[in-house]
């Protein structure tokens, strides 16, 4: 398994930008990243930094983030998903993060999961026409995004199962599922050709792999028994200077 640098927080010091972020993570030997929202990046530049050292991006989120369950909300999340399609065929069209959006009071979940599936079908058939992919990201409500809608592994994949597109899939955070209290292999079996990306953290903490009580053996090995042969995605917090962490993250994960 390859690694992809989170530098919306790794390579930060003495890198204002994305730009040089991606310069920095070329340099320390990585040949992917990624980050978190963009319409506060300089994107021009990004895809500047992205042509001079082969780096490719494994995603960015749509933005801006908008509700999949709540109606009133949809007309605005697709003009976000056209809009990021739009600005990703400027950065080599990388996977797309789309969020959940938050619990509406009184409302089913049979009602929530309806919603999330009828406007994500509309959001796939437009990432069809632009070649790209979608992924869903289930979150956890008990340490951060209180009030989250998607927090479920299992629920996520049922709604991409019915949405039905190819353009479709789960970006799995091995840290948010172990918040979530999730057995891995349950969850996902049987399930992992809909997994395009998995990102990484430890738990407490949020910080470098191995830092916390996650058995990160066992969750690499489980990836890699279920098929698992993409990036690890290193969505944490560093603790340590950037060659350190990445070291020592390596180290952790077997990588």
């Amino acid at each position: 398994m390859n690694v992809s640098a989170c530098i919306e927080w790794q390579f930060a010091e003495g890198n204002d930008n994305l730009a040089d972020r991606v310069r920095a993570a070329k340099a320390a030997g990585l040949s992917m990243c990624e980050f978190h929202l963009w319409r506060d990046k300089d994107m021009a530049g990004l895809a500047t930094a992205l042509e001079e050292t082969g780096v490719t991006l494994t995603g960015f989120c749509v933005d801006p983030r908008r509700s999949i369950v709540d109606p009133t909300q949809h007309k605005e999340m697709l003009q976000a998903v056209a809009d990021t399609l739009a600005i990703a065929k400027t950065v080599g069209s990388p996977p797309l993060i789309v969020a959940s959006g938050f619990i509406r009071e009184d409302v089913s979940p049979e009602e929530h999961k309806a919603e999330a599936v009828k406007v994500l079908r509309r959001a796939a058939d437009l990432a069809e026409a632009a070649e790209v992919t979608l992924v869903l990201e289930p979150l956890n409500d008990r340490v951060e995004h209180p009030g989250m809608y998607l927090v479920d592994t299992t629920l996520a994949l049922d709604i991409i199962e019915a949405v039905g597109s190819p353009r479709l899939k789960l970006l799995y955070d091995v840290y948010h599922s172990h918040v979530m209290d999730e057995d891995m292999r349950a969850v996902l079996a049987g399930r992992i050709h809909l997994v395009e990306h998995v990102q990484v953290a430890d738990s407490p903490g949020r910080n470098e792999p191995g830092t916390g009580t996650i058995d990160w053996p066992a969750a690499i090995r489980t990836l890699r028994d279920l098929g698992y042969t993409g990036a690890l995605g290193l969505e944490y917090r560093p603790t340590l200077d950037a060659a350190a962490s990445l070291a020592a993250t390596r180290i952790a994960l077997g990588v």
